[in-house]
């Protein structure tokens, strides 16, 4: 199969690539300065340049495909425009993939979220509330990424959404909804990251209260593994949760990290979580308890997560680097 993918340079993106590669895929991968055409092509794909504000480019692009995986987004938006515009440019980007693959019955894998702490857009009625009483499930609606985030929340289920609705028109459509926590050796920027810098700048290691809320996590290898066989064999219309676990304790990540940087894990309170407290500009999330499930995802794609848990990554070590 030739897929067409954008993001490919992105953690997600650059795990996505080699395991399409390694199924026998031809990969085709959209690429907006040199530097990342170099990096694609050194992942095993081929470089189409271009960027995601050419809409026609896009359409040609995935028109010369047998399917798409779009796990990229337009971040130099949220300077200016803020989650509004990211959702409304994820939304025409989607709409666009859309036209060129209306009644074809090709693949459109599109990343997707579940209650994450920062919102790029990438999937999108509202739901209320906020907390489900239970583990979300695939046929769901998108979960909110901080409490009362009623804009955000819009703009993700609008996106998902679309990108579900297109196998009316004959579209092989999905969405893989990512975690807030995509863990690995190569993360760069991700949640897991802000916690560990957090503590070294504070001196110790906190957790909102008592801890207990919950967080889904998935090692990257096993979401680009998703992504594939979603591609591969996912039918039309379908949410699928790149979770490892229905979610892990908040407490027992703030202690798995104090324990590898030896300092204590302590209680915020919850009149000290608020800016400009312990965790800054990540009070308005920490708090929140949003468990999933992948069962659905398991019994209908065979996905079985192989790599390490979050807690297990953490022992690893390459999080902590010496010196």
């Amino acid at each position: 199969m030739h897929v067409f993918v954008t993001g490919g340079t992105g953690h997600a993106g650059s795990h996505i690539i080699p395991e399409l590669v390694a199924a026998g895929h031809e990969v085709t991968a959209l690429a907006r300065s040199d530097e990342s055409a170099t990096a694609v092509s050194a992942l095993g794909a081929k470089v189409r340049r271009g960027d995601l504000g050419d809409l026609d480019g896009l359409k040609a692009a995935a028109a010369q495909s047998d399917g798409v995986i779009h796990v990229g987004y337009r971040a130099e938006l949220l300077p200016s425009g803020g989650i509004a515009a990211l959702g409304d440019s994820e939304l025409s980007t989607v709409l666009a993939f859309g036209e060129a693959l209306a009644g074809t019955g090709k693949p459109l894998v599109v990343a997707g979220s579940i209650g994450a702490p920062t919102n790029v857009g990438r999937a999108a009625p509202i739901v209320a509330p906020f907390r489900l009483g239970r583990p979300a499930t695939e046929n769901d609606s998108a979960l909110p990424s901080r409490p009362l985030d009623a804009g955000t929340l819009r703009a993700r289920n609008v996106v998902e959404t679309a990108v579900v609705g297109l196998a009316e028109r004959g579209v092989r459509s999905s969405v893989v909804r990512i975690p807030p926590i995509a863990h690995s050796a190569t993360d760069r920027v991700g949640f897991t990251l802000q916690l560990i810098g957090l503590a070294k700048a504070k001196g110790f290691v906190g957790y909102p209260g008592d801890g207990q809320n919950r967080w889904t996590a998935v090692h990257i290898r096993d979401l680009a593994s998703l992504f594939r066989l979603a591609l591969e064999k996912g039918p039309a219309g379908k949410t699928w949760h790149a979770v490892e676990d229905d979610g892990i304790r908040f407490r027992e990540i703030a202690e798995a990290i104090a324990a590898r940087l030896g300092l204590p894990a302590v209680s915020i309170p919850a009149d000290e979580l608020m800016v400009p407290g312990y965790f800054g500009f990540l009070s308005a999330v920490v708090t929140v308890d949003l468990p999933a499930s992948n069962a659905m995802t398991r019994e209908a794609l065979g996905w079985e997560p192989a790599q390490p848990g979050l807690l297990e990554d953490l022992d690893n070590g390459h999080y902590f680097p010496a010196g």
